[in-house]
């Protein structure tokens, strides 16, 4: 952690290259469920040595692509367009 300038909070670093720790913490995951999805090739990953690096900016690029898939997905089922909001009663 370092301190960040002008204040008393301290912010995390957050690093090009993440390990499994690092990036499950920035995804908002568990480390369990990160090696799971590492292993499936569910997210970017590589292996340096016999450990699970995370790059990212990858990571980045990833979570945008899945969340146009989720939204594309969304308009589809609502057929393309959006559903009326009903006022509250």
């Amino acid at each position: 952690m370092r301190v960040a300038a002008k204040t008393n909070l301290l912010v995390p670093e957050i690093r090009e290259v993440m390990d499994i720790r690092q990036a499950s913490d920035y995804l908002g995951i568990s480390s369990d469920t990160l090696y799971k999805y590492a292993s499936e090739a569910f997210v970017p990953a590589f292996k340096l040595g016999n450990r699970w690096r995370f790059k990212r900016s990858r990571l980045d690029e990833w979570m945008d692509r899945q969340s146009d898939a989720v939204t594309a997905v969304a308009e589809s089922e609502a057929g393309g367009k959006k559903k009326p909001v009903r006022g509250e009663y």
